[in-house]
């Protein structure tokens, strides 16, 4: 085999080493992965606004009743409405049955409850009230040719009355609680219009409801009695006995309401005209 000289040893070794060097600087490198972005820090959504539950017994015109469609609507619940909007407060209204709205309110079904709830010495034991909200007053309403003038005249007669309102406390008062002659029905309306077929012989009732039953009912042929004997009475807003923070919302939305006028326009659009200045608070009692 032929020898290989050492210069030409290195020549050959020198070639070969430069070839790799040259592959070596050729070859491409893969990318470094890139760092992934840090996922979005997990936002809990923000909590929803809480809905006050109201509690209405919708049979009462024009404070509360249904219309054609069903939508709950009058005069309380046009102020409650501006008055939620003045507290920054989101309502909802609910037809309760009146023998049960009370109940509602103290097993927490509702809120609060506006439905002509007349504010007295005995509901404050259990519930607590807003500021008053509208006066009234218990009215008699008998048949056009009925010789009644006074309440006293209703003493032996048949009376219709809503059960558990102020007009039963007083018929009761005068006839007596268990009295034959004391008709309670579930509704004001109910009870005249069993005054318009002659089951009863008078109505005693808030006067809102009555004086608006006689006007938008002019073939009953009813007339309305007052009586100096009835006791002034206040609407409030009643709240679970406690609950001071809904209930100064409620009394600082009605001040706000009253004090813009929006009031005296809900007033307007319901009984004709603003009201008479407001009478002291009393503890009469729907």
């Amino acid at each position: 085999m032929p020898s290989i000289t050492t210069r030409r040893f290195l020549q050959t070794a020198g070639t070969l080493l430069a070839g790799l060097v040259l592959v070596a600087c050729g070859k491409q490198q893969p990318p470094a992965p890139a760092a992934s972005a840090p996922a979005p820090a997990a936002t809990a959504p923000a909590p929803a606004a809480k809905v006050y539950v109201v509690g209405t017994d919708a049979a009462y015109a024009p404070f509360e009743s249904q219309n054609e469609k069903g939508d709950i609507v009058g005069f309380d619940i046009d102020v409650v409405k501006a008055v939620a909007q003045k507290a920054g407060i989101e309502v909802k209204f609910v037809n309760t049955p009146w023998e049960g709205i009370f109940n509602s309110l103290g097993q927490g079904d509702r809120d609060f409850l506006v439905s002509s709830i007349t504010i007295t010495d005995e509901r404050k034991q259990t519930m607590d009230f807003s500021a008053p909200y509208f006066d009234a007053q218990q009215l008699i309403a008998v048949k056009q040719d009925a010789k009644i003038a006074k309440f006293a005249d209703l003493k032996k007669l048949k009376v219709g009355v809503q059960n558990g309102t102020t007009g039963d406390e007083v018929i009761s008062k005068l006839q007596g609680k268990e009295s034959p002659n004391v008709k309670r029905f579930e509704s004001t309306p109910l009870a005249l219009k069993e005054l318009e077929a002659g089951g009863v012989d008078a109505v005693v009732a808030d006067n809102g409801v009555v004086v608006h039953y006689v006007a938008n009912n002019p073939g009953a042929r009813f007339k309305t009695v007052s009586d100096a004997s009835f006791a002034a009475e206040q609407y409030g807003l009643a709240v679970k006995k406690g609950n001071t923070e809904l209930q100064e919302k409620l009394s600082k939305g009605l001040a706000e309401i009253k004090a813009d006028g929006t009031y005296n326009q809900i007033y307007a659009k319901y009984f004709g005209a603003a009201p008479a200045a407001a009478t002291p608070a009393v503890a009469a009692s729907k």
